[in-house]
């Protein structure tokens, strides 16, 4: 299994990364925390660079960012949601997240982009209130490509230093993937056949 997940990034290079990261930050099927160690695995060993890994990553997850934001700019909180309740089982996102991004970007403003980049848990919504909130799209570039670059260049950087082990890293990751694989299956499973009790009430209003 490690060698199949590396192998998925070997194959499809800088821009394979780009395209699973995009896909991370619109619907997790491998989370970043797989992804970029994985890729700073590759660089290590010469088949890729390590900058052009750090690159790949931080452009596929500002990417990603960019359609939570317009989407919160068009629709709104109230909007956002109706949207949510409507089709989040499949996105695994209730519209009682949605309100507690939002408030959490307006208790801690801009900088919450740029640490929410950094919180497994919010990296990704905390693009929906900066949205809502008409927060200037440079600044939200800014410090969406910061917190970002950050992010993705620690797992990556975690990845490269780990090569010297590579192949007792492999040995213990080669199981351990396919339990981290499984438990986001049973875990996306979970949510999608329970989200019909998760509360959060939406308002008929705009």
């Amino acid at each position: 299994m490690f060698e199949s997940l590396t192998g998925l990034i070997e194959q499809g290079g800088y821009i394979g990364i780009v395209l699973l990261m995009f896909a991370e930050n619109l619907f997790p099927p491998i989370p970043s925390e797989v992804i970029m160690p994985l890729a700073g695995f590759l660089a290590a060993r010469g088949e890729l660079n390590l900058v052009g890994v750090v690159l790949a990553g931080t452009l596929g997850s500002f990417l990603g960012a960019l359609p939570w934001y317009f989407a919160g700019a068009l629709l709104g909180e109230q909007r956002m949601r109706r949207l949510a309740q409507r089709f989040g089982r499949w996105l695994t996102l209730a519209p009682d997240d949605v309100s507690e991004a939002c408030l959490w970007f307006q208790a801690h403003g801009r900088k919450a982009v740029f640490f929410g980049r950094l919180v497994p848990a919010i990296r990704t919504l905390i693009s929906v209130p900066a949205g809502i909130a008409r927060m200037r799209l440079g600044a939200f570039v800014f410090y969406t490509v910061l917190g970002s670059l950050v992010w993705t260049f620690l797992l990556a950087l975690l990845g490269y230093l780990l090569h010297a082990e590579y192949h007792r890293v492999a040995d213990y990751l080669d199981p351990g993937s396919k339990i981290v694989l499984a438990v986001i299956g049973v875990v996306y499973l979970y949510r999608l056949f329970t989200f019909k009790d998760r509360p959060g009430e939406v308002s008929t209003q705009d």
